[in-house]
Order: structure tokens, then sequence, then C-alpha cells
């Protein structure tokens, strides 16, 4: 051993387990033959690997600092990797992340779900309690999420004895580096089950279908989600469940419609009500009748706003207003003493030869400043 460890990773003699492992990880990604190909750089690799695989082995270091050789011969390759240096080792500390080692737990959390209820615009304005039927999977409740048939219980797997992931060493121009994969017999459990559940064929989980109580809170609209948390599908092993999610579609309403907070209808009124004023009995969503006044000489595509009757702000306070839009129906047929009299109102009028005129656009206050210092000039 002619270089010191310590000195070719940079490293203090008192130098903790991370500081190591970032001064490895930082070299590495300048000295990796996958990056650097010169071969005194690749050599430069190999030693700071081997001094990686002594120091970050908390016996073998403990071996080097008493003057003892912790690796012995070199390997067959030549590289000093010893056995038992783990190639994910150096992809941990190349790339910076590490691999997931060890047994997978059987107990995994369930998926999410998303269901899609249609509802009426009533109960979007202001809510409702609906109740839904769902098909999800649930704890078995004859193994109690375990998977093994009653009276037994897993076992340790003989092919991995419990690691979850078996090693093999392969040759490479690195030396011999060991591999680690999934155990194919426990796929990557660590346990077998020699008798799984009959009820949930060793799935710790069976399909039902249960009901679920929805309150849809006032003022949702097309598209808003409903989380139910915990109320998805259980996760196998008995894991805990997901979520469900409820996305709400409103059905169209025969007479309203939502636009924002607001709710616009379309009211049609004869030409002599729009003219001489009226009121009106508006049906609103609450099932009540609203007096509504409409206002002497009021001209077709005028709106009325009754404020505050709308939707409820879904995350606030207060409420939308209702719209209404007047239509103004001029008649089409006349009898005789229909057309007597209206033609009596256009002679009092003076409208027996009305004229159409061009509708002038409205002025803005800026326009008016400009024609009021045109005419002074």
């Amino acid at each position: 051993m002619s270089q010191d460890y310590y000195e070719l990773l940079g490293v203090r003699r008192d130098a903790n387990a991370e500081d190591i492992k970032k001064a490895y990880r930082k070299l590495a990604r300048t000295l990796h033959p996958d990056v650097n190909p010169d071969p005194e750089t690749h050599e430069r690799f190999k030693e700071i690997t081997r001094a990686y695989e002594v120091l970050s082995d908390p016996k073998k270091r403990e071996v080097y600092d008493l003057g003892g050789d912790p690796l012995g011969a070199a390997g067959p390759g030549g590289a000093g990797f010893g056995p038992g240096f783990s190639f994910t080792d150096i992809m941990d500390a190349f790339f910076g992340q590490a691999t997931q080692r060890g047994p997978r737990p059987r107990r995994r959390r369930g998926q999410d779900a998303l269901l899609r209820l249609t509802i009426d615009l009533a109960e979007a304005v202001f809510g409702a309690v609906r109740e839904i039927q769902v098909d999800t999977a649930v704890v078995c409740g004859s193994c109690g999420g375990e998977g093994a048939a009653p009276g037994t219980r897993p076992t340790t797997c003989p092919a991995c004895e419990g690691r979850g992931e078996v090693n093999s060493v392969q040759r490479s121009f690195l030396g011999n580096v060991m591999t680690s994969r999934p155990c194919s017999r426990c796929q990557g459990f660590g346990t077998v089950i020699p008798n799984p559940c009959p009820e949930c064929a060793g799935e710790g989980r069976v399909q039902t279908r249960k009901t679920l109580s929805i309150r849809i809170p006032a003022g949702v609209d097309d598209g808003t989600r409903i989380q139910l948390a915990g109320q998805g599908e259980v996760g196998p092993g008995g894991g805990p469940a997901g979520d469900l999610y409820i996305e709400v579609e409103v059905a169209p309403h025969e007479v309203w419609n939502r636009r924002g907070n607001d709710l616009h209808c379309s009211v049609t009124l004869p030409m002599t009500a729009a003219a001489l004023g009226t009121t009106i009995s508006l049906d609103t969503l609450e099932g009540e009748a609203h007096e509504l006044d409409i206002k002497p000489g009021t001209q077709s595509g005028e709106r009325v706003v009754v404020a505050g009757r709308g939707v409820p702000h879904l995350s606030s306070t207060g409420r939308g207003d209702l719209v209404v839009h007047v239509v103004v129906e001029t008649p089409s047929k006349l009898d005789a003493a229909q057309r007597e009299l209206l033609s009596e109102l256009a002679r009092l009028r003076g409208e027996e030869k009305a004229r159409g005129q061009f509708a002038s656009p409205r002025r803005g206050v800026f326009s008016r400043i400009r024609e009021a210092w045109t005419d002074r000039a």
C-alpha cells in the first residue's frame, strides 16, 4: 500500500462516512472511464475506488488504520475491488442517487380513484348530499391483509434468505463487480406465502361494492373535484387506502344558465308592457317566485339585475346576481282595430313616416373634451 487512501480521496483521517462518500462522488464524476477515457485517468479511478471501498466499510477501515491490508491480493481483473464490492455503490457515488436495497414491503398504499357525478343546477348552487355506489378493493376479511391462509403466516424466502435481492459477481475491465437484482422467487419481498388465502389469493384485498354518502358544497361548478380521503382502493397487502375524487358535471337547466357566479335568463315581454312598464313573477331556483319590476320604456336587450340571488361563492362568502335579459316582442299580426290604434299612436308621436337612424357609438369622456375644445376654436 504505497499510497494513502485518505490522501487519495482528499479527506482527513477522522472524516466521517458522509464526508468520505461526498469526496469519492466528486472525484468519480470527473475520473469515471465513461467521462474521461484517458488510460492514466482510468488508473486513477481504480485507485480512488479502491480507497472508497476500504474507507466506506467500518471493518475494512479499522484493519487499514491498524496497518493491515483489508483487501488482500487484487482480484483476477487486477482492479483491486475485492469480493463483496457492489456495483450499486459506484452508481450511487457517480450519479448521486441511492439505489433502494433490501426487501420491499408487501403492504403498500392503494391507488387513487376518479369518478364523475352528474348533478342538476340547483344542487350545484345550493349544495346537496348524494349517495353513490363504488366498486373498489377492501381489506380481506379472511386473512386481515396478510395474504396467508388462516392459521399460517408468510415465511422467509429460501432463495434470498429474506434480503429481497440476490447478488452475482461479474468480471469486467474494472475487475470483479457485484450486481444486485430483485429475487425472482419472492419478487423482492423477502418472504413467500406457502399457503395463500383462498379468499384473496394472497393479495390481502378483495373487490366489493360499497355505498358512500357525498356532501356537495354549495357553489360547485363543472369540473370541480371533491376529495374523499381514504375512500379509494385498499393497497396490496392490506395497505392504506388511496383517495377517491368525485368530478362534478352540472346538467344544463331549461331556464337558467350560469356565467361565473351569476345566473342568467331571458324574459320575453310584449311591446306594450315594455313601453308602459309592468311587474312579472320570476321563478327562482329556490322554488319561490320573485316579483320583478320592469320600468316603462324598457328596450329589447336591456338587463335587469337582482343582486345577491345568484350562486354562492365556493371559497368565500356572498353570492352572485340574477341577471334577466329582456326581449321585447313586436306583434307580427294585427287586426283592423289594433292597426287603427297603432296608427293613431304613430300620428300622435309624429312617427307616421319615421326613418331609421344609425346608432352612434357611445362617446367617451376624452371625445367630449375634444369636441368642446373644437367648438371653442
